[in-house]
């Protein structure tokens, strides 16, 4: 279960990422927090994570680009100094006391642009570091690292604000990026040589040829694209409904999203348990059903526990559907086509959401917060079923 971590280079690089990845969560938690305290409003929760987020959409398949042509180490040297600089801004402006909702605005943008760029460089470098017998090994390890962070940041986070305050989780993020830097810096693995490319359109143009000629990757795409625009924004809200709606404080909400990684690294290992996910398209459905019930469910939850308990569902139930999805798309599109499909993937998952937060963010402005996100979960829910119905692809995915 453990043979990628064989390889030291993957090794210093796995632990690098999961202890950023620690410090990263550790932010999210403290700056949901500082813009509650800075405006008490549901809205510019959305307006911050539009901002984070809304990079992936504009950026994502442009660093893709970047990273077939460049040194990915030297790329995500940049990127990863990027993101340190800026998480030290954002601490010292919180320490003075001199932060402003805009500030977080501006900051969160930068940071998800540098994200958006360093993402895709670090799927092509991980493949590169254990041979290609432990490549699924090395994949499912790093979700698992993702989502083990998933717990232990919330979680060291809430306490951390509330002993060190916001700013000091800011640093901590700050100083956790000297961790994968140093992995960076210490790896080995072959250098390609420079290669001819096509130009990025052309080469564009025929990924998105290629997935209209597939009808099974396609309705996957606007599977993706529905669960990614009225479900996911569902996250930037949950120190909102800890605070206004739960009435719990920062370990609280640690804990929330603790019980959301939980159910996603228990998912994680359902995965690999299984090895081998058979029916896809039912499994897509009943996952999605199960999520969108979760969401709508801890949207109008006013019990600490009974809200822990769905997060934990929304998380087992979000990684089951998202494998699927990931593991269904890697199978059906060609060696030559596989890297197109994955970044139009990669950018309606990453790039949708922001947009969905902004939405939910103006209208809960006029409507109860906690409705508006239950009744895009059951329209996504609505849209699923009818996928189901009347898509006889879908129907057929093994």
């Amino acid at each position: 279960m453990v043979s990628a971590l064989r390889h030291p280079s993957f090794r210093l690089f796995w632990a690098g990422n999961f202890l950023s990845n620690i410090g990263t969560w550790m932010q999210n938690v403290a700056q949901g927090w500082l813009v509650l305290t800075l405006t008490n409003s549901a809205f510019w929760l959305g307006v911050v994570g539009f901002a984070g987020a809304i990079p992936f959409l504009i950026f994502t398949i442009f660093g893709g680009v970047v990273a077939d042509r460049v040194n990915q180490r030297r790329m995500l040297l940049v990127t990863q100094t990027a993101m340190m600089f800026l998480a030290f801004v954002l601490a010292t402006l919180t320490w003075l006391k001199l932060i402003t909702v805009w500030e977080v605005v501006v900051l969160s943008f930068l940071n998800g642009m540098a994200n958006a760029i360093n993402t895709p460089a670090y799927q092509v470098l991980v493949p590169r570091l254990v041979p290609r017998k432990d490549l699924t090994n090395a994949i499912a390890l790093n979700s698992a690292q993702f989502n083990l962070s998933r717990i232990l940041g919330p979680t060291l986070g809430g306490y951390s604000m509330a002993i060190f305050g916001m700013a000091g989780n800011f640093f901590l993020n700050g100083f956790s990026f000297l961790a994968v830097l140093f992995a960076l810096m210490r790896i080995r693995y072959p250098e390609q040589q420079p290669r001819r490319h096509a130009s990025f359109f052309l080469s564009l143009r025929q990924g998105f040829g290629y997935l209209r000629g597939n009808p099974q990757m396609l309705v996957l795409i606007w599977m993706t694209a529905v669960f990614s625009f009225l479900a996911v924004p569902f996250l930037y809200f949950i120190p909102f409904f800890a605070r206004m709606q739960l009435h719990t404080g920062e370990s609280g909400l640690g804990w929330l999203l603790a019980a959301s990684g939980l159910g996603a690294v228990c998912g994680s290992v359902t995965v690999a348990a299984l090895g081998t996910l058979r029916h896809r398209g039912r499994v897509i459905i009943i996952a999605g059903l199960f999520f969108f019930s979760a969401i709508s469910g801890f949207s109008l939850s006013h019990v600490f526990v009974l809200s822990q308990c769905l997060l934990l569902v929304e998380g087992y139930s979000a990684i089951l559907m998202i494998s699927s999805f990931n593991v269904a798309l890697q199978h059906l599109a060609s060696d030559e086509m596989r890297g197109r499909i994955m970044s139009i993937y990669a950018t309606c998952f990453l790039g949708l959401p922001p947009i969905g937060a902004l939405i939910v963010g103006e209208a809960s402005r006029h409507i109860d917060t906690g409705h508006v996100l239950a009744f895009m979960a059951a329209t996504a829910a609505t849209i699923f079923l009818g996928f189901y119905v009347f898509s006889s692809p879908l129907r057929q995915l093994d």
